[in-house]
């Protein structure tokens, strides 16, 4: 994998053919070997025509760089969707240099930061300075949502419209639920002129309240307070209620329970406008990786039962649920060492969204194809982004990965400020070897 120079196929550098390639595009369907050209930053040709360098320089290309893929898979950049970025305000636990980093190792080439930093980000100048912020310092193409209500109140909406102008790709409370029904059918009615979704986070906050982990035998068994599942499926059912009373948009983020997949589905199928993602944990482990008063299996939807679980990769398996999204949620060692009813809740994501997905396909649950589709163009879709497709013109955010390459995931390997993931230790298949945005090398595992 060495030899490659960063600037060929960027914006100014030599063009560049990724040859011999398993290419998957989930977004037009196409699943060939093949090759794609970058030259200026864009993707100046795709297609099975190219699987071979002998074949770029037979189209009268000049001045090519070929890099051997060595049949291994290239496809469009992931697409996060909810990432919680820290900075401004807790750059102590990740900034957008070191998130950047952590998501071109993960293959993540485009992602969305939730609007809980401190200052909230509440104000247009705000979207703006964090657009800012991140062209001067981020490997990977960073936007961000607005707040859907001032200061994360749940109270009072904000300027929905001078938001979106100031590009908010969407509105949400982040974290925490608008638990106010008159306030979350005000925002689905005015988002409705703006054509932006609104995400809520599905828990009914009086029955969450000092809950620490799935109500269940175990928690009991632990003395840990519980969170329990009604407290997700309530929340779910008012706002479908709502979305059918305003004909609104809503996307309901990461489903745990089975109760709430259910009542997405019956949704779907009466034609209401909901959507929604789940997150890794939520398919890969069940509450029973609390074990001993573990705090990075601490999360918010807590971790469920097996039952949630299954019925999360059904979901998946079916369409109701649309999207994956890492929902990472870096923290530093003082917020997580303590004792579970008072730690924080959240994971780290970005570096371990590929390869947990990857164990639907390995399982297989889903094809890879599949999988890959509720990482790149079906996030991209719904939140109305140029992105998680390959096609000519179109910017080359593009990962290439080894679906079969065995390894170990440590705490000590992440780029990632912080280290809380429940999944340090964890054998995977699925590697990337290496990313570009825009044509330029971001990422690239060493030998």
């Amino acid at each position: 994998m060495s030899g490659l120079r960063s600037e060929a196929g960027a914006r100014g550098g030599p063009p560049l053919a990724l040859v011999n390639a398993r290419v998957i595009d989930p977004a037009s369907g196409f699943d060939q070997t093949g090759g794609i050209v970058v030259a200026d930053g864009v993707i100046a040709d795709i297609g099975p025509h190219l699987a071979r360098s002998g074949a770029v320089a037979a189209s009268g290309a000049h001045g090519i760089e070929a890099f051997d893929c060595r049949g291994l898979c290239l496809a469009p950049g992931l697409v996060d969707m909810r990432v919680q970025l820290r900075e401004p305000g807790e750059e102590h636990k990740e900034t957008m240099a070191t998130a950047s980093a952590a998501a071109a190792a993960g293959g993540v080439t485009t992602m969305v930061g939730l609007p809980n930093t401190k200052p909230v980000i509440d104000d247009a100048a705000l979207v703006e300075s964090i657009a800012r912020r991140a062209r001067e310092t981020s490997r990977v193409r960073i936007y961000t949502y607005g707040a859907l209500t001032r200061g994360l109140a749940g109270k009072e909406l904000t300027e929905i419209g001078l938001l979106a102008a100031a590009g908010a790709v969407g509105f949400t409370d982040g974290t925490q639920a608008v638990a106010d029904a008159q306030v979350m059918r005000r925002a689905l009615l005015y988002a409705r002129i703006f054509e932006k979704p609104i995400i809520q986070h599905p828990e009914e906050p009086a029955l969450a309240r000092n809950g620490a982990m799935n109500d269940g035998e175990i928690a009991m068994r632990l003395g840990i307070p519980g969170i329990p599942a009604v407290a997700e499926t309530m929340m779910v059912e008012r706002d479908l209620r709502l979305v059918q009373l305003t004909q609104g948009r809503l996307h309901i983020a990461h489903v745990s329970t089975r109760s709430a997949v259910n009542a997405i589905r019956r949704a779907k199928a009466r034609g209401l406008n909901v959507t929604c993602d789940t997150a890794p944990p939520y398919f890969s482990l069940n509450e029973t990786a609390v074990g001993d008063y573990r705090t990075f299996a601490k999360l918010s939807p807590p971790l469920r039962t097996e039952a949630d679980r299954r019925a999360v990769i059904d979901g998946l398996k079916d369409g109701t649920i649309d999207a994956i999204a890492s929902d990472h949620a870096p923290h530093d060692t003082d917020a997580k060492r303590l004792p579970f009813a008072q730690a924080a809740f959240g994971m780290i994501g970005l570096e371990t969204l590929l390869c947990i997905t990857l164990e639907l396909v390995h399982n297989r649950y889903l094809a890879l194809p599949a999988a890959l589709a509720k990482m790149t163009h079906a996030p991209a879709g719904l939140l109305g982004l140029n992105a998680g497709r390959l096609s000519k013109g179109a910017a080359a955010d593009l990962f290439l990965f080894d679906p079969e390459r065995p390894w170990k995931i440590a705490e000590k390997d992440f780029h990632s400020k912080s280290k809380n993931s429940p999944f340090d230790g964890r054998p995977v298949q699925g590697r990337v070897l290496r990313t570009w945005v825009g044509g330029r090398t971001v990422f690239h595992l060493a030998d």
